[in-house]
C-alpha cells in the first residue's frame, strides 16, 4: 500500500494531443515547421488533428475521473498562448488551458501544469532559437504571463521538460525539431534552457510564494557494457552529459568540471555568464523525474550499435562523446526498443539522496511503448504495459519504505497521441486512440492501473 495523499497522475504534452494547430490565433511552433520538410516524421504524419484534444478535452477529462487519477500533468502551447513568443497574449489560447483547468478541478483532479514541452514558437527560432540567451528571458515572460493567469487555480508548476532531449536532440542530432546539427549550438541550448528554468522559477516565485515549482529532467542509469578503462570513460562521459549536466546546475549550482572538459574541444563555454548557476540553482519545491530505461555503454571502436534510435536520419546527440556506442544489456525491451529495468530507477532515486540536496521526488513521466491490438470485441489487452507499470510501481514503494522521499508517480501516457518523429507508429497510451474516429477505449493497463488506485497499493503482479 502507497502512504496516503501519494499523487496518482497520468501525463501528456500539449503537442502531441491538442491538434487545431492553427486554431483560435496560435501562432507556428517548431515541430509545424519540422513536419512539413520531408523524411523528418516517420510516414509523413503531422500533429494537426493529433488526438484533437483542444476540441475533446471534455471528455477527455472524464476518462480521467472514470481512472480514478488525482492529478493529470499537462503542458500548455507557447505558441497557442503567445503566437510569436514575446507580447501581449492570445486570450482564446489562455482561455483554452483555463476552460482545461476548470474541468480538472471540478472532478477533484489536480492540475499539474508543465510551461515547456518543446514546442517553441518558429518567431523565436527565426531570432536563434535556444542557443540565444535572448529565448530564455521570453520564457521567463511567458513563465510570468502563464502563471499571473492561471496560477490562482494551478498550485503544482514545473518549468522546462527533459531540457537534454530539446537542447541535443533538437540541435545536435536534428532528430527533434527543429532538426540542427550544431554541436556548439547544443551545448548553449542546454545552458540557456538552464537559465529559462531558473529565471522562469524566480518570476513565478515573485508572483505567487506559495506555488510549488519544479525542474524536470529524464534520468538513466548507466552502466560501463565492460570493466575495461575505455567503457568505464563511457559511462562517466554519458552519465555526465545525460545526468549530472543538469543535476548539478539545478541542484547545486555548477556545472560538473569533467563535462565541461569533455565539450572543452567543442566550444570555449564563453556564453557562460557570471550569475547565471546562481539563477539556474533558484530553490525548489521538488523535482520531477522522467524515467524510461538504462543505458548500456561502450568506448570501444566499432564494438556497439549506434548511440541513435532515432526513426529518421540524424547525427549523434552525445556533442563530445560521438564515439560512444550503445549495446543491448540482454533485457526485455519494449516497443521502441527500450530496455526494461525497473532496478535503474531505484538506482536514480538512491543517488539523488545521496548526492544532492533532499527534495520531495516525483515520477513525472513513465511509461511503454507495445503493438497493441484492438481485438474483435472491441477491447485491448496489453498485459505487457500493465506489467512495466507494475514493475516500476514496486520500485517506487520499496523506495518509500527506505525513506526516499517520492511523493507520486505520472504514468505516460494518458492516451496514445503523436509520438515525435516516430508519428502514430508508437503508441505509448492507457488509453488506445482510433486515429480516424477519435474513438478512446481504456486498455486493459487502465484498467488495472484505476484498480491500483482504488485500492491505494498494487494487490498483485499485473497480469
Amino acid at each position: 500500500m502507497f502512504p496516503t495523499g501519494f499523487v496518482w497522475g497520468a501525463a501528456t504534452s500539449a503537442y502531441q494531443i491538442e491538434g487545431s494547430i492553427s486554431a483560435d490565433g496560435r501562432g507556428t511552433s517548431i515541430w509545424d515547421t519540422f513536419c512539413r520538410q520531408d523524411g523528418r516524421i516517420v510516414g509523413g504524419d503531422h500533429a494537426e488533428v493529433a488526438i484533437d484534444h483542444y476540441n475533446r478535452y471534455a471528455e477527455d477529462v472524464r476518462l480521467m475521473a472514470d481512472l480514478g487519477l488525482t492529478a493529470y500533468r499537462f503542458s500548455v502551447s507557447w505558441p497557442r498562448i503567445q503566437p510569436l513568443g514575446s507580447g501581449a497574449h492570445n486570450t482564446k489560447g489562455l482561455d483554452f488551458y483555463k476552460r482545461l483547468v476548470d474541468e480538472l478541478l471540478s472532478y477533484g483532479i489536480d492540475p499539474w501544469l508543465t510551461l515547456y514541452h518543446w514546442d517553441l514558437p518558429q518567431a523565436l527560432e527565426d531570432a536563434g532559437g535556444w542557443p540565444a540567451r535572448d529565448t530564455s528571458k521570453r520564457f521567463a515572460d511567458f513563465a510570468a504571463l502563464v502563471h499571473a493567469e492561471l496560477g490562482d487555480r494551478v498550485r503544482n508548476w514545473s518549468t522546462v521538460n527533459e531540457p537534454w532531449c530539446a537542447a541535443f536532440l533538437g540541435y545536435a542530432s536534428g532528430e527533434h525539431a527543429p532538426g540542427r546539427r550544431e554541436p556548439a549550438a547544443a551545448i548553449r541550448a542546454a545552458h540557456h534552457l538552464n537559465l529559462a528554468h531558473g529565471l522562469a522559477a524566480r518570476a513565478m516565485r515573485a508572483q505567487n510564494a506559495d506555488s510549488q515549482i519544479g525542474g524536470c529532467v529524464n534520468l538513466y542509469a548507466i552502466s560501463p557494457a565492460t570493466g575495461s578503462e575505455g567503457d568505464a570513460d563511457a559511462a562517466r562521459r554519458i552519465d555526465g552529459l545525460q545526468n549530472r549536466f543538469f543535476l548539478d546546475a539545478l541542484l547545486k549550482g555548477e556545472y560538473p568540471e569533467d563535462v565541461l572538459k569533455d565539450l572543452g574541444a567543442v566550444t570555449d563555454l564563453g556564453f557562460i555568464e557570471d550569475g547565471d548557476l546562481a539563477t539556474i540553482a533558484a530553490p525548489l519545491d521538488m523535482l520531477l523525474i522522467n524515467y524510461y530505461s538504462r543505458f548500456t555503454v561502450s568506448g570501444a571502436p566499432g564494438g556497439a550499435q549506434s548511440a541513435s534510435a532515432a526513426p529518421t536520419d540524424s547525427g549523434s546527440p552525445w556533442v563530445g562523446s560521438e564515439h560512444v556506442g550503445f549495446v543491448n544489456g540482454g533485457r526485455p525491451v519494449t516497443g521502441m526498443g527500450w530496455e526494461i529495468d525497473g532496478s535503474g530507477l531505484r538506482e536514480v532515486l538512491d543517488r539523488l539522496v545521496a548526492d544532492y540536496p533532499r527534495l520531495p521526488l516525483y515520477i513525472s513521466e513513465n511509461g511503454a511503448a507495445f503493438d497493441d491490438v484492438v481485438a474483435e470485441d472491441g477491447t485491448v489487452h496489453d498485459p505487457e504495459r500493465a506489467a512495466y507499470i507494475d514493475t516500476h510501481l514496486r520500485v517506487c514503494h520499496d523506495a518509500i519504505e527506505a525513506g526516499i522521499p517520492l511523493r507520486g508517480y505520472f504514468a505516460w501516457s494518458l492516451m496514445d497521441n503523436f509520438e515525435w518523429a516516430w508519428g502514430y507508429g508508437k503508441r505509448f497510451g492507457l488509453v488506445y486512440v482510433d486515429y480516424e474516429t477519435q474513438i478512446r477505449t481504456m486498455k486493459s493497463s487502465a484498467l488495472w492501473y484505476a484498480d491500483a488506485i482504488r485500492h491505494g497499493g498494487l494487490l498483485g503482479p499485473a497480469e
